[in-house]
């Protein structure tokens, strides 16, 4: 990304600057200086870009499976081999290693591709002689335009959960995108012009609470997706439910790694390492707290330190030397945040094994770097262990037994994802059975689901009923319609007189 480039919206297949004269500075972590420029919009910038994929839903809505098939599989094409482009966009604003962020994409491709085979997806149901001369046929059709707000986190994989089954589906869509790291969207919508997706279909509105606000109150808007904060994940779904749309909004998460006696403790601790520093912590299925079940506290903490202090930091650019194992935070005021918790965790009496504020980065003096933290005896009350942290801090918690270990994760207010380490098949399919949790990994860190299973959890973590892609997600992004026809055979056509009552049963 050049320098002071200006993001704009996308509206009707163009970019569009819009009328507002509010931009907000996009910053490259690694540096830690302004890159570029977004559009913040107003409330008329808003009201335009809905109206656009208002204007093309009905067209695209009557479009054939076929054709919306065909689209589908060249947007996937030009995405798989130009994935380098957007993984370079994503570095320069979130900060990520590239190898991330290729991975980020090569999840959302997932998504594509369950979604290319949207023809089986919506396909519906037939019963021939539901009662005499009676039959019943059920069909799932699109909502119309639907907004899709995401996270900064993953400008790419997170939209990629969603816009390819809504469009899939019929649908025109609206995509607020952060504008911490807005050009990932916007290059985005460029590739589906280029893969033959009629205007309107796909739209990007940049911007911050105005812009979320005209697109949970519009009434053209008849579905929201959400990821975020737990606190904004409830506004939204309040606010959009009371508009009478549909909402899946995902919240925060404090995931949990049990490793038990049994433990193949060599294989936990790459788990942890991997899981709670990947991405600078800041995803939502990041591993923040492991479990250590006595007596394995000990020998787990210290191989987790080992492998915590060979991590190398700095900007994760492609071909930069040596390769960076963990970027910058993705701005200044969450890597001071996340710092903060640091200095509670320490105060609060918890063990400082490695502590990511000592840590020398590979990069510029003025990026947002915050080494990888590491604590030991944490206790539940503590704010360390209590709040989602976002960042690069993994929190040990010991507990003498496995009933322990369990209640601690079924008292946590978040039910994400959590994971059990052990090589006993009898306590791991008593683990699935007995976590309140809404995905599960079985000496897997991160248990998100592949593309045709649906990603969500349970409790803070999620408002609303239905999940992130998969069968869920089909269904969110349509509605179902049931035919109930009745033709009568002339020849068996009764004589005289009108009847009143039900079909017969003959």
């Amino acid at each position: 990304m050049t320098s002071e480039q200006t993001i704009p919206h996308w509206m009707a297949g163009a970019r569009y600057d819009g009328e507002s004269d509010r931009w907000g500075e996009v910053t490259n972590p690694a540096t830690g200086r302004v890159t570029g420029r977004v559009a913040m919009a107003h409330e008329a910038d808003a009201a335009k870009v809905i109206a656009a994929a208002s204007a093309a839903a009905q067209d695209w809505g009557s479009t054939s499976l076929a054709r919306r098939t065909q689209v589908l599989f060249a947007f996937r094409e030009l995405l798989s081999a130009r994935r380098e482009e957007l993984a370079a966009l994503i570095t320069a604003e979130h900060g990520k290693v590239h190898s991330d962020a290729v991975g980020e994409i090569s999840r959302g491709l997932e998504v594509v591709e369950f979604a290319c085979g949207i023809s089986y997806l919506v396909k519906g149901g037939h019963s021939a002689g539901a009662s005499t001369g009676v039959d019943v046929h059920s069909r799932r059709e699109p909502l119309g335009v639907v907004a899709i707000i995401s996270p900064f986190n993953f400008p790419a994989m997170v939209p990629m959960w969603f816009f390819p089954i809504a469009i899939a589906a019929g649908n025109t869509v609206v995509l607020k995108p952060s504008e911490k790291d807005p050009s990932a969207a916007l290059w985005i919508a460029e590739l589906w012009r280029e893969a033959g997706l009629p205007d309107g279909v796909f739209n990007v509105l940049q911007g911050d609470k105005t812009a979320v606000d005209a697109l949970l109150t519009s009434p053209e808007v008849q579905a929201v997706s959400f990821v975020g904060s737990t606190p904004i994940a409830r506004y939204v779904y309040e606010t959009a439910a009371a508009h009478g749309k549909r909402v899946q909004a995902l919240g925060g998460a404090k995931n949990h790694m049990v490793v038990l006696p049994d433990a193949d403790l060599e294989l936990a601790a790459d788990a942890a390492v991997n899981a709670g520093y990947g991405s600078a912590g800041e995803r939502c299925m990041a591993i923040s707290v492991v479990v250590a079940v006595d007596p394995v506290g000990d020998d787990l903490v210290a191989r987790i330190a080992e492998r915590t202090r060979t991590l190398r930091i700095g900007d994760g650019a492609a071909g930069t030397e040596p390769e960076s194992d963990m970027g910058p935070l993705v701005t200044r005021q969450h890597r001071d945040k996340v710092a903060s918790f640091i200095e509670s965790g320490e105060t609060a009496g918890a063990k400082v094994v490695v502590d990511g504020r000592e840590a020398r980065a590979a990069g510029a003096a003025d990026g947002f770097w915050l080494g990888p933290t590491l604590f030991d005896n944490v206790t539940p009350e503590m704010e360390v262990y209590r709040e989602e942290i976002f960042g690069p801090v993994l929190s040990v918690v010991r507990v003498p037994t496995y009933d322990d270990a369990v209640a601690l994760v079924n008292a946590n207010d978040y039910g994400n994802g959590t994971a059990v380490f052990t090589n006993d098949g009898g306590a791991a399919r008593r683990f699935e059975t007995d976590v309140q949790v809404g995905m599960i990994g079985v000496n897997v860190p991160i248990p998100v689901p592949v593309a045709y299973y649906s990603f969500g959890g349970w409790k803070n973590s999620l408002f609303g009923d239905t999940h992130a892609h998969g069968a869920e997600g089909v269904h969110f992004f349509t509605r179902a319609k049931v035919v109930t026809s009745r033709w009568i055979d002339p020849s068996a056509r009764p004589e005289g007189g009108l009847e009143l009552g039900f079909p017969r049963n003959d």
